[in-house]
């Protein structure tokens, strides 16, 4: 038989069925049942594959300064955008007193939020610009920098735009040249730095309402690129171009996405130095607090900066008398200037917890809840230098960049009302944290917008916060919790809808150490709530923790993990402790016809504050009550549950 019909007669053989004994050759022995494993649709082994949810969080900074600003520059900073960027990513730079600087890790993103207000200003008159040199004041403040005297003229710069004297032939305004240059030089720097997938640039800018020195400033950030945030100037807050009033804002944001169908969302931060205006619940700047303003604000301020340099803003002693954690670096004397001191009565409408119980009453009452925002942790700084590591700290402004005076020295001094505020008090604090699907834009803003974030004051922690009515205590032994989060129930920054019959909200929680940090001491979940008489109420609960501690059997206080800091040394070590918590937790108070909230706070062990590192290195002896150690946490966004209408 010749080869043909050989090949004739097994093609006929195969296709009347016969099975032939399998033959070997390089690809081994074909059988039926390897062939038929071929062609069936395989099993998904990889437990990582056809993820659609976040599997890490990016961390950044939500609001730096640099020498645009124009109080930057007035005090020493000569840093800009460019070289935020630079640094934020993992670059060494020198810093603005000459020092080398560079970060433990590159960040993941970064907003350069240069104030609107009079952007450029002080950059082109160090620059000597003629049109400013043409103005009389312009020319005496040139020549006071020029002859050294730049510390008397910044002062004079920072009080003409406070108190409304600043000359308005010199005011930057938008839709001049001068304003708008600066305003695309800015974005340039951002699209020169932004490296989807490796490092963030977001375009974004800081609108600063201080009117009599209280703080309602608000941070502006883009979801896209410069040939959108290009067709607009910043809102500001001078007029006639600009205004003090937050919903002026509002307005103008919403005028930029129907102008270019771009997006923005706004941060709002430091209600603590607001002496309570930042969260009105009755009414603001004349108007009454209705349906409209808390559509509007809900819409557009998603989050809110719960950490950062001028304190911490989640919760007050006074507020929160039962919360053994709540006093945790105030700065509680005043407003911004310290021009008018804090009443107790104000702080209520200052801080983030005491917002989300008074956003629940607005809600029953108007049907929408203002003040449902997510958190984020950001630094303030007005160095051009996102470094506020503790080891690492450089400070809010210039002056305070690392020396031995630092630490003794007064950073407010109000000789009027006689608040005084020391460079010591001033937190290196704190990081927005993202969890996001990649390291864009676009990512990360959606992530924002969803508010599926969380603050830290410093640390690198990996928190993750789940709500759901069927997370069960097995579920916290899964080595991959995400996927049964994600499965079972939502992510910080959700809604759970009514309650099952019988059933109680269960939470997914787990929180990883900074791998170069302190190890963690417990899980909290604050939970706030209203009561059937429409009064709000707070608690929190210890869920997990370090050690084979247990609660006290009275209080039900969790005792003190200890403390294993060496201040002479500025120093400490990982000996108490644990770099994982995880578990689920059932709320044992649940009543399904009170409307909630809860979200995540995890503490880590003591460790040195800066303040013990330059006394260490620079053999400083503190001042009388100065603050040498630090419990660094992260704060996630709420989970909200709503009963059924």
């Amino acid at each position: 038989m010749t080869s043909r019909s050989v090949m004739y007669a097994l093609a006929s053989t195969l296709m009347l069925g016969t099975i032939l004994p399998a033959t070997a050759d390089d690809t081994g022995s074909l059988t039926k049942d390897k062939a038929e494993a071929v062609f069936k649709k395989p099993a998904n082994y990889s437990p990582y594959a056809d993820r659609d949810f976040p599997t890490r969080p990016f961390f950044g900074d939500t609001h730096l300064h640099t020498a645009i600003s124009f109080d930057a520059g007035a005090f020493g900073a000569r840093l800009k955008p460019r070289d935020a960027y630079r640094f934020a990513r993992g670059e060494q730079i020198t810093s603005n007193s000459g020092q080398p600087v560079k970060l433990s890790r590159p960040l993941d993103f970064l907003v350069v939020a240069d104030h609107s207000d009079n952007m450029g200003f002080f950059t082109d008159m160090m620059a000597g610009k003629p049109e400013i040199l043409a103005d009389p004041t312009g020319r005496r403040w040139y020549d006071m920098i020029q002859s050294g005297k730049g510390d008397e003229a910044a002062i004079e710069i920072i009080i003409a735009f406070s108190h409304g004297t600043f000359p308005k032939d010199l005011i930057y305004f938008p839709g001049t040249r001068a304003y708008h240059n600066t305003w695309l030089d800015n974005i340039a720097a951002a699209e020169q730095y932004n490296d989807p997938g490796r490092f963030t640039a977001f375009i974004g800018y800081e609108w600063t309402s201080n009117t009599g020195g209280n703080n309602l400033h608000r941070n502006v950030i883009f979801r896209d690129n410069g040939d959108k945030a290009s067709q607009v100037d910043p809102f500001t807050v001078t007029p006639p171009f600009g205004s003090d009033n937050p919903a002026e804002l509002w307005k103008w944001m919403d005028n930029y996405e129907k102008k270019t169908g771009g997006s923005v969302l706004a941060i709002s931060h430091n209600g603590n130095l607001s002496n309570g205006l930042m969260f009105p619940t009755v009414e603001t700047f004349g108007k009454k607090v209705d349906r409209d303003y808390a559509e509007t604000r809900a819409k557009w301020e998603r989050l809110y900066e719960t950490a950062q340099t001028k304190g911490d803003s989640e919760t007050h002693p006074f507020l929160s008398p039962n919360d053994e954690f709540a006093n945790f670096e105030r700065w509680d004397k005043g407003n911004l200037d310290g021009s008018v001191a804090k009443k107790k009565e104000m702080l209520e409408f200052e801080y983030a917890r005491s917002a989300l119980k008074n956003g629940l009453k607005l809600e029953q009452s108007l049907g929408v809840n203002p003040y449902k925002f997510g958190m984020v942790g950001s630094t303030d700084a007005h160095t051009g230098l996102v470094a506020i590591e503790e080891e690492n700290f450089f400070g809010k402004i210039a002056p305070q960049e690392p020396s031995p005076k630092r630490m003794l020295s007064t950073f407010i001094d109000n000789k009027e009302t006689g608040i005084k505020v020391m460079d010591w008090e001033v937190s290196a604090s704190g990081y927005a944290a993202v969890w996001a699907k990649e390291n864009t834009r676009a990512s990360l803003w959606d992530a924002m917008e969803r508010k599926e974030t969380y603050a830290t004051t410093g640390s690198r922690m990996i928190v993750r916060f789940f709500g759901g009515w069927d997370f069960a205590p097995g579920d916290a032994d899964n080595r991959l919790p995400a996927n049964i989060g994600y499965t079972k129930g939502v992510p910080m920054g959700g809604d759970l809808a009514a309650a099952p019959q019988g059933k109680a909200p269960t939470f997914l929680v787990a929180a990883l150490k900074d791998p170069i940090g302190a190890n963690l001491d417990r899980y909290q979940i604050v939970k706030g709530w209203l009561d059937k008489d429409g009064n709000a109420q707070e608690k929190v609960y210890d869920v997990t923790w370090a050690g084979d501690r247990k609660p006290d059997a009275k209080t039900g206080k969790l005792p003190s993990v200890g403390s294993t800091v060496d201040l002479a040394n500025a120093t400490w070590t990982n000996t108490i402790g644990a770099p994982e918590l995880i578990t689920v937790w059932k709320d044992p108070d649940f009543d399904p016809a009170l409307r909630a909230f809860y979200y995540g706070r995890v503490i880590e062990i003591p460790t040195p504050r800066w303040t013990a590192y330059d006394a260490k290195r620079f053999g400083v002896t503190p001042l009388p009550g100065t603050t040498m150690t630090v419990t660094e946490r992260a704060y996630t966004s709420p989970i909200w549950y709503t009963p059924k209408k």
